[in-house]
């Protein structure tokens, strides 16, 4: 497991960020929230994903006002997300578990003190969510939108919270790229022990969400920084979870779930290992026990990857090998293999759950 960056512990609702608590994964609906049945609907079928954490928009005043009959029929904990309109945040306060508000948009400070008043009389906590586009008029006179801009934003706002007596943090440094992304959650990391939730904003439809979040959340978690995470997806909610999840556990930041080792698609496989590869993860899906399992589809990788392997395949040419711990434990038709694989993991999967 990696060495996570020692950072102080909140709580979300139920659900604790930062400490040695685990990254959690947060979504975001996209209903208006004025709708409370399609805003419900949204957020069970993120707690069915997987997600830790929602947040849902709170632009108008008719949106903060439903969020009493949104909480009471959820089980998730629920994030108010505000710009510009502080006195949303003081409705949304008495009811949700968390605010997140974006220092370039919510106004004077006054404005702040009131939130971080609403916020301390129900201890609840504030997300501090610098975005690059949308940064105070003092920094990004001075900086532009760079890394060094949303960094000094964080520090000033954070400085602010304290003077009041405020506490209860965790800070967003978001960028639509990921250098600037990168950049900014390394350069803020050193200077406070406040829990960062991650993210790259605006990241595109699935194919690109998912190669700019592997690689900046991904770079982040390997440096030991994050306590929670967010991967933004113009698409469908569920892929936000299930690309966090992965980014977690291939990044080595979360130790569960099926690390599954199989071969590149080449001229030497003798076996329909995509389509076996492919029934496998539907069929583990469930398994949270963290395993290395290996499919391989010819004689050149299978025996050695197998071999290192807690349960393994190794095909051959119409007939194969089930292993387990590097011991053969049967000999069967291609037709049979995954049937008899999958039975090995789950009882391995019992043992270490």
């Amino acid at each position: 497991m990696i060495k996570r960056y020692p950072t102080k512990q909140i709580f979300v609702g139920s659900v604790p960020v930062g400490g040695d608590a685990p990254i959690s994964v947060q979504s975001m609906t996209y209903s208006r929230t004025r709708d409370v049945e399609a805003t419900v609907e949204q957020i069970n079928r993120l707690h069915f994903a997987g997600c830790d954490i929602v947040r849902v928009a709170v632009p108008d005043m008719e949106d903060a006002l439903a969020l009493k009959a949104i909480k009471e029929r959820i089980s998730l904990p629920l994030v108010a997300d505000i710009h510009f309109n502080y006195k949303l945040a003081l409705v949304a306060a008495e009811v949700v578990d968390c605010i997140r508000i974006n220092p370039g948009n919510i106004g004077e400070q006054s404005r702040v003190k009131d939130v971080v008043k609403a916020c301390q009389e129900r201890n609840i906590p504030i997300r501090i969510g610098v975005n690059a586009g949308s940064l105070e008029k003092q920094f990004d006179a001075k900086y532009g939108q760079t890394a060094e801009g949303m960094v000094a934003s964080a520090e000033y706002n954070i400085k602010f919270l304290e003077d009041l007596g405020f506490t209860d943090i965790k800070v967003s440094l978001k960028a639509s790229d990921v250098q600037r992304t990168v950049d900014a959650y390394r350069m803020l990391r050193p200077k406070n022990n406040y829990p960062f939730h991650l993210g790259v904003t605006e990241a595109g439809t699935k194919f690109h969400a998912t190669v700019k979040s592997a690689i900046g959340l991904g770079a982040l978690l390997l440096d030991g920084i994050g306590d929670t995470m967010r991967v933004s997806i113009t698409g469908e909610l569920e892929e936000e979870i299930n690309v966090g999840r992965a980014i977690l556990k291939d990044s080595g930041a979360a130790g569960e779930g099926l690390n599954i080792i199989s071969c590149p698609t080449c001229g030497r496989i003798e076996a329909d290992l995509v389509s076996a590869v492919e029934e496998i993860e539907r069929r583990t899906k469930h398994i949270k026990a963290p395993l290395n399992v290996s499919v391989m589809g010819c004689v050149v990788n299978a025996i050695g990857e197998a071999q290192h392997a807690d349960v393994a395949i190794a095909y051959g040419k119409g007939s194969g090998l089930v292993m387990v711990k590097g011991e053969v434990v049967a000999r069967l038709e291609e037709k049979d293999l995954v049937d008899k694989f999958v039975d090995e993991v789950e009882k391995m999967a019992e043992g270490n759950e």
